[in-house]
């Protein structure tokens, strides 16, 4: 949140070696032209049933139907309500910035806040193949060892404890780093690597939250995630300043099979039942209306907005709130769509060439030693972070920020259904700072961020504090109401769990229903501590390893 200007140095990509996931020149053009032929066939042959129906192909979605197409011994359609992911906006890493705000972004807007002054937060999401990891930022943050402890208690459930999270990271991982063979993998599925050949100012950085007695560490996702956290040069999913999506990396490579269909433009708007026992699903595709019925399993991936959405649409939440929307309810679950949560930082909108993403180092810190785990997760970003409300400070186009984040906010909200109908809106009431607890945790990140930013291990790359200045008390909270927004990483509105307001088990199967799991952020009984793609792909690997088991497949 603390904007400075400075110095810029030159944009430079280093090429690594070839990533085993991947595959380039004629060969990945007849790949490609394999895929295209097979899939306008799936398309045109589009079946009456499927084994299983996978609704989203983001990081989770992509995951699991990617395990469970994988042995052959099933089909699969794979529902998508954006279009392809092929466009160089999503390829090339430096220009993720461009999706926020196209047709590739769902867009939500969260209702008026009146502890953000009466803003409305906007609230990213990838509408495309891919979902939100073809759009975001490509940070990968595996969580906190006390995150998925956490997990574990809740779900009552030891396969979601970090030992076993840990064991999964490491098989599907391809770490390009310093080898660490307890917590990294090599020569898995994923290609993981640190920010390659960062901007100057990213060491720098690192350099000051040492001074400032903070460590650094060699990995952002090694030990560095097991105590009090600390800071390190980010992660990344990239490769030769190539987006690296959930789906290129899972989905795509088994798309020149016959039991795998994956459908765009397909909107999922509806779960169908016999009784008790999801049956089928219903979706629209280029204005007609499909109903397909899943022989064994339908796996709800669209997200913490359109999966609770879903789910209500079909009839299952809260029986006075389905009631008073004119849905009938088919179960009451009272907690759909509670829960809600995002982490906290500042919104950019104005594109600048960056290195890799243009987020290169970071650190998670305690905003109060007494914690258990890091609730602050400030990143370095090279481009002037600004929201309208805060435009008047003027960063000139050559500043870059150091971005306030909340990692655990303590604040959540609720999404609320309008009405039966598919296009009828959800409300979204973040509620964000809503906790006493987040705007105090707030503003000791933005007094960090300042004093890293104006430390003397960053002098020179700065020229002068843009904002907010040397603001205190209600000043300072006020700037903090302003310039909140969010980091874009919906979750926990279905969240596993034994209490009254948990919606899955920890098999991620929804309760009282058969034949229906929930597989994406939804499900998280909290926030993990930083970026939820790579959490995402753990709720996939473990949603698909558990219909497998099931299923003998």
């Amino acid at each position: 949140m603390t904007a400075l200007r400075a110095h810029k140095g030159p944009d430079v990509i280093m090429e690594s070696k070839t990533s085993s996931a991947s595959i380039h020149g004629p060969e990945e053009a007849e790949f490609n032209k394999r895929v295209q032929t097979n899939q306008l066939r799936l398309d045109a042959e589009l079946q009456a049933s499927y084994d299983f129906i996978v609704c989203g192909s983001g990081s989770s979605g992509a995951v699991v139907a990617r395990r469970l197409a994988e042995t052959g011994d099933a089909s699969v359609l794979l529902l998508e309500a954006g279009d392809t992911d092929d466009l160089p906006n999503i390829r090339e890493a430096k220009q993720w910035l461009t999706n926020l705000g196209t047709e590739r972004d769902w867009g939500f807007q969260a209702a008026p806040n009146p502890l953000l002054n009466g803003r409305r937060l906007s609230l990213s999401a990838g509408k495309v193949l891919g979902g939100s990891s073809s759009i975001n930022a490509m940070i990968w943050s595996r969580g906190h060892k006390n995150d998925w402890e956490y997990f574990a208690a809740e779900a009552d459930d030891p396969g979601w404890s970090y030992e076993s999270v840990l064991s999964l990271y490491r098989r599907l991982e391809d770490w390009q780093a310093t080898p660490d063979p307890r917590r990294r993998g090599r020569g898995g599925l994923i290609h993981v690597e640190p920010a390659r050949d960062p901007n100057p100012i990213a060491p720098a950085m690192l350099e000051a939250a040492r001074s400032l007695g903070i460590p650094t560490f060699d990995d952002q996702n090694g030990e560095m995630m097991e105590g009090n956290g600390g800071a390190a040069i980010t992660n990344v999913r990239i490769h030769n300043g190539r987006r690296l999506s959930l789906f290129r990396t899972y989905t795509h490579p088994y798309m020149d099979r016959h039991n795998l269909t994956v459908l765009t433009r397909a909107l999922v708007v509806r779960v169908a039942f016999a009784g008790k026992r999801a049956v089928g699903v219903e979706f629209l595709r280029d204005g007609q209306s499909h109903r397909i019925v899943a022989r064994r399993e339908i796996v709800l991936c669209l997200g913490a907005v359109n999966t609770p959405k879903v789910l209500m649409q079909s009839g299952i939440g809260d029986e006075s709130e389905l009631t008073r929307a004119g849905i009938v309810v088919v179960q009451h679950l009272p907690g759909v769509g509670r829960n809600f949560r995002d982490h906290i930082i500042a919104p950019c909108k104005t594109p600048l060439p960056l290195r890799n993403s243009g987020g290169e180092a970071t650190f998670f810190w305690k905003s109060d030693p007494s914690l258990d785990t890091p609730d602050l997760q400030p990143i370095l970003a090279e481009i002037p972070f600004t929201t309208p409300e805060t435009a008047h400070f003027s960063p000139p186009p050559e500043s870059w920020s150091m971005l306030a984040g909340l990692a655990r906010p303590q604040s959540h909200g609720h999404l609320r259904v309008t009405g039966p109908n598919p296009f009828d809106s959800i409300e979204i009431v973040a509620n964000t700072l809503s906790d006493p607890a987040d705007m105090k945790a707030l503003i000791r990140a933005i007094e960090l961020c300042r004093e890293i930013g104006n430390s003397a291990c960053m002098r020179q790359f700065v020229k002068r504090e843009v904002m907010p200045g040397n603001l205190k008390g209600a000043a300072l909270e006020d700037f903090a109401r302003d310039a909140a927004s969010a980091f874009w990483h919906q979750a926990c509105t279905a969240k596993m769990g034994c209490d009254e307001l948990s919606v899955v088990n920890g098999r991620l199967q929804v309760y009282g229903i058969d034949n229906l799991r929930i597989a994406d952020a939804s499900i998280m009984p909290r926030i993990t501590t930083g970026n939820t793609m790579a959490t995402r792909v753990i709720i996939g690997e473990r949603a698909a390893q558990l219909i497998r088991a099931t299923y003998g497949i």
